[in-house]
């Protein structure tokens, strides 16, 4: 019956079948198959399941009625993504499974294993994904979510990668729609967010979302920009201004951080998933890949690739003025970094704030920049020779040396004030929530952009369009 009903709903508006090239958004499809995953995720726990026990639970029929839906719904989309068959298959077969299983905490690691969106990277080329997952920085609940997603990558870009950058499993990506986990500040499609009975040996792509990130870096540098009087160089204004250009660097910006993870002189973990470290670590790993990001593009520039110059200024803005800001303050470790480049180019005279005005110099920028880069580098390369609680000490002295650290913080007062009969793990128990506070310029300037960075929720590029209009 479900079927009929789907069937019902989209005659005479559907492309011939296995035509593809038609917008999946633009099928009656897709509301049915968006209106039946956001039904099913009002029921689900946070690890995906559903208690049919628990208060305003459905009965178990209306559950299995409702996965009927979006099985019907994927079955009518999928000619429109032929590149997907393998998964949408797959997908299909993981959905009914969870239902005839009663819906326990699901299982989609087949269909995880067969959606291969970086084996062809082609502008444009559109995919349907719908998985049990959550939404880093958005939804930390394993529910059900659907994305109607593009591909960027533009010649200029797989060119980079082919020949500089290697990485084959980026993968740019804009949104088309998407479901409420990502009606939310999270930029990113990730294998590791979805629930599975097992994590894969290896993952096999990363999806980033530049459109979103382009757009939300837009709104909040240009309210920045305007609370600190900062005068913009005329090329730079152009580029805050354009929504396709600043796409561009933030791709480019993604691919080469994405890569940096794995490249250099590095601890043993580079991405440090299985290690509990000290939060300020993980913040100089993002701050090194994004430096290092900097640093290429300087090259680029140099070059004359003309999206060099873009993502230098890409990386200093969203980190100075977004970063810092955003989130609580709670181990913000992105918020650190963000504070750590500030007050580096502060104190080496790059950045001023002087009669109530922010000042760059920004003939310095690049090169007190890489400065910092080179910095961080080599306290990556010294690690090497350090054990693992040195390695935590030298990298506190690094941060502390521009950042203030709390005033009740133990481990400002050195090795002597901490119980190092602990394993080092332990010693993370003693770092405090807020180990580096804001500055008073940052405790400003957060009051100012509060409500700005709040309102890019959900936000994309077509969004961002509608309320400039």
């Amino acid at each position: 019956m479900t079927e009929i009903l789907v069937q019902a709903a989209v005659e005479g508006n559907v492309p011939p079948a296995g035509s593809g090239g038609g917008r999946v958004v633009e099928h009656p499809a897709w509301p049915v198959l968006k209106d039946a995953v956001e039904e099913i995720r009002t029921w689900q726990n946070k690890d995906g399941s559903i208690a049919f026990d628990a208060e305003g639970a459905p009965a178990k029929a209306v559950a299995e009625q409702a996965v009927d839906r979006v099985v019907a719904a994927v079955e009518q989309l999928a000619p429109l993504v032929p590149h997907d068959a393998a998964y949408h298959k797959a997908l299909v077969a993981d959905l009914r499974r969870w239902a005839e299983d009663g819906f326990q905490v699901p299982d989609f690691l087949d269909s995880l294993l067969a959606f291969q969106p970086a084996a062809q990277r082609r502008d444009g080329l559109q995919h349907l994904v719908l998985f049990p997952m959550y939404t880093q920085n958005g939804n930390l609940d394993r529910n059900l979510e659907a994305v109607v997603l593009r591909m960027v990558w533009p010649d200029w870009l797989a060119e980079l990668e082919a020949t500089r950058y290697d990485n084959p499993l980026f993968c740019g990506i804009t949104f088309e729609d998407f479901t409420s986990g990502y009606d939310t500040h999270s930029a990113v499609l990730f294998p590791e967010t979805i629930a599975v009975r097992e994590a894969p040996e290896r993952f096999s792509w990363g999806g980033i979302f530049c459109d979103r990130e382009a757009a939300r870096f837009r709104r909040v540098t240009e309210a920045a920009v305007d609370t600190l009087g900062l005068e913009l160089p005329e090329d730079i204004r152009e580029m805050v201004g354009d929504q396709e250009r600043c796409q561009q660097a933030f791709v480019l910006w993604d691919m080469v951080h994405d890569r940096t993870h794995s490249h250099g002189d590095l601890p043993f973990d580079p991405f440090m998933i299985k290690q509990r470290q000290p939060f300020w670590m993980y913040g100089l790993e993002e701050l090194r890949c994004d430096l290092t990001a900097f640093k290429e593009a300087v090259k680029l520039e140099a070059e004359g690739n003309s999206h060099g110059r873009d993502v230098q200024y890409a990386v200093l803005f969203d980190r100075m003025f977004r970063f810092p800001v955003s989130g609580d303050r709670n181990r913000n470790y992105d918020g650190l970094g963000g504070q750590l480049l500030f007050a580096y180019l502060h104190k080496h005279d790059v950045v001023r704030w002087t009669d109530n005005k922010l000042h760059i110099d920004w003939q310095r920028a690049p090169e007190v920049t890489n400065q910092l880069c080179a910095e961080i580098e080599k306290l990556y390369r010294d690690g090497i020779d350090r054990p693992k609680l040195v390695h935590w000490f030298a990298a506190y002295d690094l941060v502390s040396t521009y950042l203030a650290p709390h005033p009740g913080s133990r481990w400002a007062k050195g090795p002597d004030a901490l119980d190092l009969t602990q394993p080092p793990r332990k010693l993370v128990d003693d770092v405090l929530p807020d180990e580096f506070p804001l500055s008073m310029f940052y405790e400003a300037l957060s009051k100012k952009l509060k409500n700005v960075i709040a309102s890019t929720k959900g936000i994309t590029a077509a969004s961002a369009e509608k309320v400039a209009a």
